[in-house]
């Protein structure tokens, strides 16, 4: 008798959860519908006075046995994962995201392509210091068949005492020595209105990672004509990274090359700590190719090589490091930036995977 007890309960159990399933997914519909609502009248989907709202009124209807607090925790994770339901929407709606575009976006640079299987490379100094320093690693890096060539002309610095680039003269000598050797050039612009002027200049805008979240440079970068490599932020989620592509390929630019550069942890070994991960995930939330930048990731001349190895093989499109003629003299970040011989032995290690 009692076993037919515990197995008519057992009975109603299973069916109560069931019931259970049904309401939370219906639950979930009804959530996703008043997200699109909100979505098509430009409010924000997560109202956090409605939630609180929706709370207290479930504890005034409690009559147990659960505690309070069971029953406060419960819903409180059925309401985070009702939110987590309207941002993966959302996220499938970005026009950066792989659930936008299947295929693999290839950005082009005139005879120069990056996406398309083959791995590039982006090398140059640290800081355009003067034309000589810039065309002695032109002529070292064209000799290995790289063809995209670095150099900072602006540079936002910690300190305001630090070098702070050439400004547009850097940008002249990076163009005139691409031309001579037939290198495209990349630099960093950090402010907007200097973005139409480096189109002149530039055949790759960079917007660093201090202004990945710059929106009025993001936007102004959407406008332009070249292509753009974003960097990854010192501590932005990948999720924010990616909303920063939409900046830029919400206002017309489809050309975006994205970098992981490292991002800051309690870590001190390095620099920053290198999310290698991170390429992965991109590649496959987004359709854009995916660059790692091993010199700031690492700040260390010894991790450069084995950074780069490990990026190749978990399917960066390309790898950005720093090289100098002579780097103990370099007016920025010295003790991070290869000299020509060991650029030489890096390209030379890598070109063998």
């Amino acid at each position: 008798m009692e076993n037919n007890n515990l197995d008519q309960l057992r009975n109603e159990l299973d069916e109560v959860n069931i019931e259970i399933l049904k309401l939370i997914n219906k639950r979930g519909d009804l959530v996703k519908k008043i997200g699109d609502i909100k979505k098509s009248q430009g409010i924000k989907a997560f109202d956090p006075v409605r939630e609180r709202e929706m709370l207290d009124h479930i504890i005034e209807k409690h009559e147990g046995p659960f505690e309070y607090k069971t029953i406060e925790h419960l819903f409180k994770e059925i309401f985070k994962a009702a939110k987590e339901l309207q941002e993966d929407d959302y996220r499938k709606t970005l026009l950066v995201s792989r659930k936008q575009k299947q295929t693999d976006t290839i950005v082009s640079i005139g005879d120069v392509e990056v996406g398309n299987g083959e791995k590039q490379m982006v090398i140059g100094p640290c800081s355009v210091e003067s034309y000589e320093q810039v065309e002695e690693v032109a002529k070292a890096i064209k000799a290995k068949g790289v063809k995209l060539l670095r150099g900072g002309a602006f540079k936002p610095r910690t300190s305001p005492y630090d070098f702070q680039g050439l400004g547009i003269e850097g940008l002249k000598i990076l163009k005139d020595v691409g031309i001579k050797h037939n290198l495209k050039v990349v630099s960093e612009i950090v402010n907007p209105k200097d973005i139409q002027v480096a189109e002149e200049y530039l055949d790759i805008i960079q917007i660093g990672a201090r202004n990945m979240q710059n929106f009025e440079l993001l936007k102004e970068a959407g406008k332009s004509s070249k292509p753009i490599l974003l960097k990854r932020g010192l501590a932005a989620t990948i999720n924010e990274f990616m909303n920063a592509a939409e900046y830029i390929i919400s206002q017309g630019n489809e050309n975006i090359i994205l970098c992981e550069r490292g991002i800051r942890t309690y870590e001190t070994a390095t620099r920053n700590t290198l999310d290698i991960t991170a390429v992965p995930v991109l590649k496959k939330e987004t359709h854009l190719p995916v660059m790692v930048d091993v010199t700031h990731s690492t700040g260390r001349r010894d991790l450069l090589l084995p950074a780069a190895k490990a990026a190749i093989a978990i399917g960066a499109d390309g790898i950005m490091a720093e090289v100098h003629p002579d780097p103990a003299v370099a007016l920025s970040d010295s003790q991070q930036q290869m000299d020509i011989p060991t650029f030489n032995s890096f390209y030379e290690a890598l070109k063998q995977l």
